[in-house]
């Protein structure tokens, strides 16, 4: 269902994030991910003016994993950025989330290696996608229904929770809940 409909508004500004999942040729996977900041009128700070549409921020980030969701590589890129001097210099940096797993403890893990002055916040928010985005590339090659094991995505998420109704639905042999 829709939002429902808005007060009379001008728009000031879009954030537009994509994510994409790719399996390589050499058994791994590549999580690639794009942030793009636009304003809609001439926006100005001590670096310069950007016309509306120009991109402020223009951010990049791919991270080579394998099936266990380690990260084996980084690769992050600055395309448009409002600081010359020092935004453009962090992509490498990100290099420190090689061997962190996507999956276990890594928004700690971004947080301990790259959070504050020791990173790029909107990298670094860019980063915290990954994970969601990595689950749902791999849920192209599991099904959903499994044998023994209990669904991955059990007990991930308040809709899916193991004593909730629709696991009692959908899930009927993982339902914990009352009879």
């Amino acid at each position: 269902m829709p939002l429902s409909p808005a007060a009379s508004r001008e728009r000031l500004h879009t954030r537009s994030v994509v994510c994409e999942g790719f399996r390589r040729s050499d058994g791994l996977f590549d999580l690639e991910a794009r942030l793009v900041d636009v304003k809609d009128q001439p926006y100005t700070l001590s670096t310069g003016t950007w016309a509306p549409g120009e991109p402020i921020h223009d951010l990049w980030i791919r991270v080579t994993i394998d099936r266990r969701y380690e990260i084996h590589a980084v690769a992050a890129s600055v395309e448009a950025f409002p600081y010359p001097d020092g935004c453009a210099r962090i992509g490498p940096d990100y290099g420190k989330l090689v061997g962190a797993n996507l999956v276990d403890g890594f928004r700690k893990t971004v947080q301990e290696r790259l959070g504050g002055v020791r990173g790029c916040t909107h990298l670094t928010e860019l980063v915290l996608f990954l994970p969601t985005a990595a689950i749902q590339t791999f849920a192209t090659f599991v099904p959903e229904i499994s044998g023994e094991e209990k669904p991955f995505q059990l007990d991930r998420c308040h809709a899916l929770e193991t004593q909730s109704p629709t696991v009692r639905r959908y899930y009927p042999r993982w339902y914990r809940g009352a009879a």
